[in-house]
């Protein structure tokens, strides 16, 4: 079982990230180079006024060191393909170790499962906080991380009990649990700003949402069909 396991888990992350990296380099990466054009246009302006500060006399800034990041074309391309592959593979692992207790009947279930972790770890968390491009404001990264966190908890729970109870008492309180992130609300900056276009800030939560969509079916449907795939091979064995 735990073979079984692993194996779907490696090849369903590893198909399922090549696709998402794909997709996101072809639609999602070029909307945040444009962002990363208004974000760096500022910097600009304030390196430049720090020139003639210094050129006048004044006392110098002190600037921190930037961190390291990837480079645009290769680098960017690796890192993101290694950071989706990590991903992937521990959602699979999440989804094969569900199917031991649940196994799909038929690869196509495999879909609703993905359908079903869209809405849990993508769908619902987003409902409060949008994929944001750089130059966005933002709430405190602690505060958002906790909200996130509770969101997806709560959204797998409620989703398990509308699918899975059979009282209909326990598919409200499903409904209930779904709906108090929500009714709580996510962390907000103090003051929304962005540097981006607004035009380009909705492509790009069109972009993530689709992207993350296919990514999650992708993964639920090879996920299901490789699970029964070395099911039936075990007993045929």
């Amino acid at each position: 079982m735990i073979k079984r396991i692993a194996q779907t888990a490696g090849f369903t992350g590893l198909l399922a990230a090549l696709l998402l990296t794909l997709l996101q380099s072809l639609w999602v990466a070029p909307l945040i180079l444009q962002a990363e054009t208004y974000e760096q246009a500022p910097a600009a302006t304030q390196a430049h006024e720090d020139v003639h500060e210094h050129a006048a006399g004044t006392a110098a800034h002190s600037h921190d060191a930037e961190a390291w990041a990837p480079e645009d074309g290769w680098q960017r391309v690796l890192s993101t393909t290694g950071g989706n592959l990590v991903v992937a593979v521990g959602f699979a692992l999440m989804l094969a170790g569900l199917y031991t207790l649940r196994a799909p009947n038929r690869a196509s279930q495999g879909l609703l499962w993905g359908l079903a972790g869209y809405a849990t770890f993508c769908l619902a968390p987003t409902l409060g906080l949008p994929p944001e491009l750089p130059g966005t404001a933002a709430a405190d990264l602690a505060q958002r991380q906790i909200w996130w966190v509770s969101t997806a908890a709560s959204t797998a729970a409620g989703i398990a009990l509308i699918v899975f109870a059979r009282n209909w008492l326990l598919k409200l309180l499903g409904v209930a649990i779904l709906a108090v992130p929500h009714l709580i609300g996510a962390p907000q900056p103090q003051v929304h700003s962005m540097l981006a276009p607004q035009e380009l800030e909705t492509q790009f939560k069109i972009a993530s949402q689709l992207t993350n969509a296919a990514f999650w079916l992708a993964l639920g449907l090879i996920s299901a069909w490789l699970f029964r795939r070395k099911s039936d091979d075990q007993y045929s064995a």
